[in-house]
């Protein structure tokens, strides 16, 4: 409770408390400006650059995660698989590797002139991409990276709620004439309603504050030469540590909060439904 206090607790309040205020750095002076770093920040266009470009990203990462980590889990579940263990264990390799250094291959792969996913499609005979100067193509190179970092580790979650479901379950199906698809679709998949949900709020957390991706593969903090790598983060940062901002960038993270816990309980209620129908 105390480190709770200290590192998390207080340096939440200062924030709320800085976004009121104008400081200046240099003098330490704080001048209290009200609402005036909020209306500045509707009216600022790289703000909502930077929120349509981190829902681009969101969207192009999480959904396809969820997808294909339900998928791998499924194949994890089979009793047949031979080295589960193996496999489980190989799974984990992406997300405890360091995103420094998956952010620098993952930009070497989405070169435009010598990566090998240009060459690939360049070998099929359409013109190379440029993955760095385009908008979709960055937010699809940025995408990728989060979907290959996350994937394993969200199916093994999947996996533990799977191996929780009773097997009487799928018994009872089987007797009643359900195929493998129908017991995935009708048995599992309404089991699986509280971890998508969790795994979905988390990824929406997670993906609105995408950071260190977005950085490396644009190589700086202003969000590349159209804005096209700016982020929320990224935009926070770039206001409190490079334009010394700290009262607007304290505003930013409040705006960050905000949106978090809006589509978070957005994502909570669609989840809640669609699951709820199948069940």
């Amino acid at each position: 409770f105390i480190a709770f206090l200290v590192f998390g607790l207080l340096p939440i309040i200062f924030s709320v408390i800085l976004a009121f205020y104008d400081v200046d750095v240099l003098s330490g002076i704080y001048n209290p400006v009200g609402f005036q770093n909020f209306t500045d920040l509707m009216a600022d266009g790289r703000f909502w650059n930077a929120l349509a470009n981190t829902f681009d990203i969101w969207f192009l990462s999480t959904i396809p995660m969820i997808i294909m980590s339900i998928g791998l889990a499924a194949i994890l579940h089979n009793p047949f698989l031979r080295g589960s263990t193996f496999w489980r264990t190989i799974l984990l390799v992406p997300n405890i590797t360091s995103v420094l250094a998956i952010a620098i291959v993952f930009g070497q792969l989405f070169g435009r002139d010598f990566g090998m996913v240009n060459i690939i499609i360049g070998s099929l005979g359409f013109p190379h991409v440029d993955f760095v100067q385009g908008t979709t193509s960055s937010h699809t190179a940025i995408a990728t990276m989060i979907v290959w970092r996350w994937t394993g580790y969200n199916a093994l979650i999947f996996l533990a709620a799977m191996l929780a479901i009773p097997s009487e379950l799928y018994e009872s199906a089987s007797l009643d004439g359900a195929g493998k698809w129908k017991q995935f679709l009708y048995v599992t998949l309404p089991g699986l309603r509280n971890t998508i949900t969790f795994v979905l709020i988390v990824g929406t957390i997670g993906g609105l504050q995408v950071f260190a991706e977005p950085l490396i593969l644009g190589g700086s903090y202003n969000g590349g030469d159209s804005g096209q790598f700016s982020t929320l983060t990224l935009f926070l940062f770039d206001q409190a540590f490079v334009a010394y901002k700290w009262g607007y960038a304290a505003a930013i993270g409040i705006a960050i909060t905000v949106i978090v816990v809006i589509v978070s309980t957005i994502n909570f209620f669609i989840t809640r439904k669609i699951a709820g129908d199948k069940q």
